[in-house]
């Protein structure tokens, strides 16, 4: 695994903006980075590749561990929730992806650092525009990435799965990323043949009498892909979402609630300890990690993290930590020119492992850090 100093495309802007990608340079700072890539041998996307099959099968015992044994508590997860994700767990209702963030130095097994199960962002780009970036660039060479063709081959799946014409909505907030990975997304669905309308969040009706949601011209919406947190929806309309559930497609569907906390990652070192795939993890202090890192339960984008090492400590804002902490063991790292990379490995549901897309920085991977493409031979 090398890191690679590169000049950019010429015009790189407008090859990224024509698809889709027109945050590259928010606030004057790179997003998009290609002036720097990854090179990786085919037996380190192999391990990469291997590693992202294994820990799904892993998390899929955890979330039936966790159910069995009324491990609720410790995910801080509402009493009202849990019949929903029992009974949704039960009854396997559509589910599209997530996506494992991994540190991997090239000589150790990766390393789960937690799972984005729920909200992942950063596809568009790890799909489409390093996949056209390679073509370019290094044509002869071949990526870890079968995203896009994984997505539309589960929403062909889920057209038969619904057996008839029915309209698929998407919902995000009104911010930029997330707006763009749910028209990605919307994209990938219509083109394996489904009928799609977009809402924002706020714009999602509550018909009291029927019981139902709607959208803005009062048909009821009997299937919709939320880029919006579980406990988000649960603390803005618990009522009608919980009723709703079993009634309606929610995808991701209630039990990504157990994925998408961090305290996933204790109950997996709990039930497989010493796993070449985890790092030691836990829900009520250090243990006697000498290094470690804090996070909140259910933080995003690098908040509220406290990293524990070399005898001194720093920590990033936010407003996460009232639910809860995990302290997991600091992984093997490797940095060049003091940037770690990231490895987000993307999982397609049924469809397995499907690629991965790099995120750098100098420290705590944040909502600034840069996303580099990978090309390996």
């Amino acid at each position: 695994m090398n890191r690679i100093h590169l000049t950019p495309r010429e015009n790189w802007q407008q090859k990224v903006e024509k698809s889709g990608l027109v945050y590259h340079t928010p606030n004057g700072r790179p997003y998009w980075d290609e002036s720097v890539c990854y090179h990786f041998s085919s037996r380190e996307i192999n391990e990469l590749e291997a590693a992202t099959e294994e820990v799904q099968k892993l998390c899929l015992a955890a979330a039936q561990f966790v159910i069995d044994q009324n491990r609720f508590d410790q995910f801080s997860i509402p009493e009202a929730a849990r019949p929903a994700i029992r009974a949704a767990w039960e009854a396997e209702p559509p589910s599209i992806y997530g996506r494992f963030d991994f540190a991997y130095d090239g000589e150790h097994p990766p390393k789960l650092l937690e799972y984005n199960a729920n909200t992942p962002t950063g596809l568009l780009e790890a799909s489409v525009i390093q996949w056209e970036w390679r073509q370019e660039v290094f044509p002869a060479t071949d990526q870890f990435n079968s995203i896009h063709d994984k997505l539309v081959a589960k929403w062909t799946d889920l057209r038969r799965y619904w057996r008839g014409n029915r309209t698929v909505y998407f919902t995000s907030m009104r911010d930029d990323e997330d707006l763009l990975t749910v028209s990605y997304l919307r994209d990938t669905a219509q083109l394996a043949g489904l009928a799609t309308e977009h809402l924002f969040v706020r714009e999602i009706g509550w018909n009291e009498k029927t019981g139902t949601f709607r959208d803005l011209q009062d048909r009821p919406i009997q299937s919709i892909f939320a880029l919006y947190p579980w406990e988000w929806l649960l603390r803005d309309m618990a009522k009608p979402v919980l009723s709703s559930c079993g009634q309606m497609d929610w995808i991701e569907p209630i039990w990504k609630m157990l994925w998408s906390n961090k305290a996933l990652l204790a109950i997996l070192w709990e039930m497989f300890p010493n796993h070449p795939n985890l790092l030691a993890s836990y829900l009520d202090g250090p243990h006697g990690l000498s290094e470690f890192v804090r996070k909140p339960l259910l933080s995003r984008e690098g908040a509220n993290i406290t990293v524990h090492k070399g005898g001194s400590e720093a920590s990033t804002a936010g407003p996460y930590g009232e639910e809860g902490f995990v302290f997991q063991d600091l992984a093997p790292e490797r940095s060049w020119e003091g940037m770690t990379p990231v490895f987000g490995s993307w999982y397609i549901t049924d469809m397995g492992a499907a690629g991965v897309g790099i995120r750098e920085a100098a420290g705590v991977t944040d909502n600034l850090s840069r996303f580099v493409p990978h090309y390996f031979d």
